[in-house]
């Protein structure tokens, strides 16, 4: 009885293989990054409608807004990727230690650089590449228009892929009409309350 010969890969087979998976790799990889880049973007969404929502709040009380996040009670939880700004220049809740030390003339809060290590930003806002009229003074640089006339300007800064551009996004208690550019991707016109991500780390 004559026995069956077994049929294996050829060297040529197996290098389609192995080239088709590399081509889906290429493809399947970079959209990985980038869909898990855009999740971290929604810290940054939260957080500034929370900041939205403060304010408005402790408008309702004090018939004014403040640039002081113990005075408007925004503390949001540890992890945060992002650095958010109430005002600009002041000092920001640091996150460094497991341990955090609560003050009353914080104009923002750090990176939880704790759990990252790295990230951290300064107690000035990055400037955004954006151009815009509307909203507080200043239209996209966190800060306070006192009354008669109040309004506020808040934003949060963080670098959500490991390169040197980060991700700049901005909210104001005003409408915003914002000059889109390559560097600006902010929407064009930017209702009261709806967080403008003025640079996307994402495409940059």
């Amino acid at each position: 009885m004559l026995k069956k010969l077994q049929k294996g890969f050829t060297l040529i087979e197996l290098m389609i293989v192995v080239a088709i998976i590399g081509i889906l790799a290429a493809i399947a990889i970079p959209n990985f990054i980038k869909f898990q880049a855009r999740s971290k973007q929604s810290e940054a969404k939260a957080n500034t409608k929370a900041i939205f929502t403060a304010q408005k709040a402790f408008f309702q009380e004090k018939d004014r807004f403040s640039s002081l996040t113990g005075e408007v009670g925004f503390e949001p939880e540890r992890n945060n990727r992002y650095a958010y700004y109430l005002g600009n220049g002041g000092s920001l809740e640091d996150r460094a230690t497991s341990t955090i030390v609560n003050a009353a003339t914080f104009t923002g809060i750090n990176v939880d650089i704790f759990k990252y290590g790295v990230g951290t930003q300064g107690a000035t806002m990055v400037t955004s590449p954006c151009t815009c009229t509307g909203g507080a003074a200043g239209c996209n640089v966190p800060g306070i228009d006192p009354p008669p006339s109040p309004a506020f300007n808040a934003g949060a800064v963080g670098n959500i892929d490991a390169d040197s551009t980060v991700d700049v996004w901005t909210i104001s208690s005003g409408s915003r009409v914002f000059t889109v550019t390559a560097s600006c991707t902010a929407d064009a016109n930017n209702p009261s309350g709806e967080p403008a991500n003025d640079q996307n780390d994402v495409n940059l």
